[in-house]
Parts: structure tokens; C-alpha cells; sequence
């Protein structure tokens, strides 16, 4: 049977209508550069329902209005870290150079946290050590430990950080633990996070996925709290990429190892973790961390400063990749980047250029094998102008390099759990340190060179003999980066 003509013909229109709508909803989005609103104009009219399906599922960062207000609401309660009790703000005093007090603005600027001294750093060696150390700590807490993971697995080192969970809650202190609703969904399912809260440990999943078969039309199911936090008595935290999981990441086992690069640091910055992961928490679970957050200071010998920084799209818009690029402009002998994913923005791409034409010994080190395809063939669409720029390119082939980490000049030091690209920047949540201190920033930069040497040096040469059909490949994928 024909459909009558008023009935495509009406079809047509409301076809056209929505286009319409959507063009203006990219157009008028705040936030949004140049290449990605273009991106989206053309997928919207050359994928007419392709463009618009995928406009639903991937144009919007959205969590939820109702979530987002619950997560603003619990910001807002969390105190300065200047306005708890205790120790003689003399003592936690920042005492770093004052040719890097910019950095810290910026840093400051993303969520309010000011630069804190008397702070001490130790580089582990590798994860399992990571995950031994923060056992050990575990196994001593006198009053809370609070953990989050991104991806938490059951496996060996998954389930021995579980069990130290459990043995403390059972011996009184209080545990909480907070994992990613699709990162950790393994262990979330599996019997070790049931055995937990039977021991007391109290559990959340960050960003939950609906099972409704609509919910990804109101929530992006790719957003995703990504961040690794651990906290130990308010004065015992770690900062880096490792998550819960054993190196071999039997997951994805033939990336293996997964080469992560952890720091166990004590001091005033743990309070600053401590209110990050309080606010993730509150934003979940109907439960005030107030009375934790502000407990009084405990007293610091002298140390290093260092300031925290917590980023996702609850946080100001550009926040993280302001912070890597200053730290580009910042560096005036040498700058050292290992990054698993590195599939810049226009401004990001340009810093790291701008760090090689200045004469900086400028070193980019990502892996040779990585885990997603597309964002390997998007890495390679920049390497002609970083290698043109000066930048030095290295493949780490020892496993997959899942270390975030920079240092410049061998005086500051960036770590956390943030990639150098754009789903860090806009989707993402992540968490950072920034410290001054040139004793950890050299253990770190020290890390950084056995990687590599662990790599093989890609020159100007090897990328001009690229065939054409894959540097074509490398810049059709690079050009959907706006729209992912």
C-alpha cells in the first residue's frame, strides 16, 4: 500500500525540523570550538538519521540535570582547606619558587584549593608495589580509609586490596569504597564487593548505568568517573594511573603490562584529596563527610607544596587542558610527557609545538601498542608537526604505557589520572597533583627516561614514508575527534 503524499511529505518536514533543531542546539551550545560545531553541522546533514541518532547519544555532555545539581549542592558545602582547625597555617605555607606561582593560580582557579606546604612524596616502583603499599597503610588506619577506582577488577591484586578493606572495617575503622558504574562493573557484579559491605565496608558506584533502554538518551553512558583516589586518615593519599587491577590487566591481556607510575604522598594535600573524593561521594550517597573533612589538621614537618585539582564536566569548562598547556608554556630548558592518549585540542597541539620551536628539549613518550585503535591512528595525524616542531616522539614497547605524567625543567611535576586528550578534558572525570619538588620531580623524571629507553625514536623519516591510504586513515579519524 502507498502512503498518501501528505504523509511523507509531513515526514519530510518534521525531518527537516529536527535538523533545524539540532543545528541551533550545536550552534548555540556554550563551550564548544570552532571544528567541533562544524563537525556536528556536517554529520547532522550528511547522516541525516545516523547524524541524528548518534547527536543523542554523543553531542551533549550530560549526566543528568538532577545529578548534576546534587554534585553542585555538595561543592558547595565542602569547607577551604585554609578554614579547618588544627595545625598553625604558618606551618602548611607553600614554599615553592615564585617564578612558578602562575601554575598554581591556574590550578587554584579550578577548585578553589590554594598551594599547601609541608607535604612529602614517594615514587613506587611499579603497580603491584602501588597496591602493597596501599595495603600496608590499610592494614595500620586508626579511623577511615576511602577509595575510588575507575576500573576495580577481581583479580589479585583487586581482591587482596578488597580483603584489606574488609579487615579494617571489622576491626572498626571506617571504610568506604566508590567504584565507575562501567569501568569496575565487573567487580561490582562479582561476589568480592558483596563480601565487603557484609564486612561493613560501605560501597557506592559512581555515575550508575540505567538499565532502562532510554537511559542513554538523557545520560551519556561514556562519561565516566575515571579518577583514582585513596585516603588514608586524612594524611596518607596516592595519586597517579594505577587502578585496582593487576599489571597484566587479563582484560585486555594481550596490551599487557600495563605500565602505570603511582605516588604515596603524606601531608596537607591528603586533605585536599579527602575533599574531592567527599564530594564524589556525597553526590551519590546520602551521607554528610563534613565532619571528616573538617576534622583538625594533624601537624606536618616541613615539605614540599603541592595543590590538588578535581576535573569533569561539573567543574569549569577547560580546566585540565588549561593546566598541561600552561605547563608547556611554563618550561624553559626541558619537558618530559608519557600519556597513553594523545589526541589533542587545537591549543594543546599548538603548546607542545610551541615547546619545541623555543628550544625546550621537548619529549613525547605513548605506547607502541595501545588498547583503541582510534585513538592511535588519531596520535599519528599529529606527529608531522610535533616531529617538524622539534618534538621528540618515542613508542614505548615494553606493554602498554598507561602512565600520566609530566615534569619540567626537573623542578615541577604534574601526575594524575588525566590524559593529554579531549575525552579527559570535556568527559571525564579525572584528579591531578601538582607539586614543586625537585627530589620527587627527579624520581619521576627518572621513570620517565626508562620508559624511553624501553621505546623506539620516530622520525620525520619514518612518518613522510607512511603510505597514503594510512595517513589517510590516521586524518579521517583525527577529524571525528570533535564529535567523540
Amino acid at each position: 500500500m502507498i502512503e498518501p503524499r501528505w504523509m511523507i511529505t509531513a515526514g519530510v518536514i518534521l525531518h527537516l525540523l529536527i535538523q533545524i533543531l539540532l543545528i541551533l542546539q550545536v550552534i548555540l551550545r556554550p563551550h564548544r570550538d570552532p571544528a567541533s560545531r562544524i563537525a556536528w553541522v556536517v554529520v547532522i546533514v550528511t547522516l541525516p538519521i545516523l547524524g541524528i541518532v548518534g547527536y543523542f547519544f554523543l553531542g551533549e555532555i550530560n549526566i543528568g540535570r538532577r545529578r548534576i545539581a546534587r554534585m553542585e549542592a555538595v561543592v558547595k558545602l565542602l569547607p577551604a582547606v585554609s578554614k579547618i582547625p588544627g595545625v598553625d597555617a604558618k606551618s602548611i605555607q607553600p614554599t615553592h619558587d615564585e617564578a612558578y606561582n602562575g601554575l598554581f593560580r591556574i590550578a587554584q582557579s579550578i577548585n578553589g584549593f590554594e598551594p599547601v606546604g609541608g607535604n612529602r612524596g614517594l615514587l613506587l616502583a611499579n603497580s603491584n608495589d602501588a597496591i602493597d603499599a596501599m595495603i600496608r597503610d590499610i592494614d595500620v588506619a586508626e579511623h577511615h580509609v576511602h577509595v575510588n577506582f575507575y576500573i576495580w577488577l577481581a583479580d589479585n591484586n583487586g581482591t587482596k586490596l578488597a580483603m584489606a578493606l574488609e579487615r579494617a572495617a571489622r576491626r572498626g575503622v571506617a571504610c568506604r569504597a566508590m567504584a565507575d558504574g562501567l569501568g569496575s562493573r565487573l567487580m561490582i557484579g562479582s561476589p568480592h564487593w558483596t563480601s565487603m559491605r557484609d564486612a561493613g565496608v560501605r560501597t557506592a558506584v559512581a555515575l550508575p548505568i540505567g538499565n532502562a533502554p532510554w537511559s542513554p538518551i538523557f545520560t551519556r553512558v561514556d562519561l565516566r568517573n575515571h579518577r583514582k583516589i585513596v585516603v588514608i586518615d586524612n594524611r596518607i593519599t596516592y595519586c597517579g594511573s594505577q587502578n585496582c587491577a593487576d599489571p597484566e590487566f587479563r582484560i585486555k591481556p594481550r596490551f599487557a603490562p600495563w605500565v602505570d607510575l603511582m605516588v604515596r604522598f603524606e601531608g596537607p594535600i591528603a586533605r585536599q584529596k579527602q575533599l574531592l573524593f567527599a564530594a564524589d561521594w556525597m553526590a551519590h550517597v546520602d551521607e554528610d563527610l563534613r565532619a571528616i573533612v573538617t576534622e583538625p589538621m594533624h601537624e606536618f614537618p616541613s615539605g614540599f607544596t603541592a595543590i590538588a585539582m578535581g576535573t569533569g564536566p561539573t567543574v569549569r569548562y577547560s580546566a585540565m587542558p588549561d593546566m598541561f598547556e600552561s605547563l608547556m608554556y611554563a618550561a624553559r630548558k626541558e619537558l618530559l610527557i608519557t600519556t597513553p592518549y594523545y589526541v589533542p585540542d587545537e591549543a594543546m597541539q599548538a603548546a607542545l609545538c610551541a615547546s619545541g620551536r623555543r628550544g625546550v628539549e621537548t619529549t613525547l613518550i605513548v605506547p607502541a601498542k595501545n588498547d583503541s585503535w582510534i585513538v592511535k591512528a588519531a596520535s599519528h595525524s599529529y606527529y608531522q608537526d610535533l616531529l617538524e616542531s622539534g618534538v621528540r616522539i618515542f613508542e614505548f614497547e615494553g606493554g602498554l604505557l598507561h602512565s600520566k605524567s609530566l615534569t619540567i625543567d626537573g623542578e615541577v611535576a604534574l601526575i594524575g589520572s588525566a590524559n593529554l586528550d579531549r575525552r579527559s578534558f570535556e568527559l571525564n572525570y579525572e584528579n591531578n597533583i601538582l607539586f614543586h619538588d625537585t627530589k620527587l620531580t627527579d624520581s619521576i623524571r627518572e621513570r620517565q627516561l626508562t620508559y624511553r629507553w624501553q621505546s623506539v625514536e620516530v622520525t620525520i623519516h619514518d612518518v613522510r614514508s607512511w603510505s597514503i591510504q594510512r595517513r589517510l586513515v590516521n586524518n579521517t579519524v583525527a577529524m571525528l575527534g570533535p564529535v567523540l
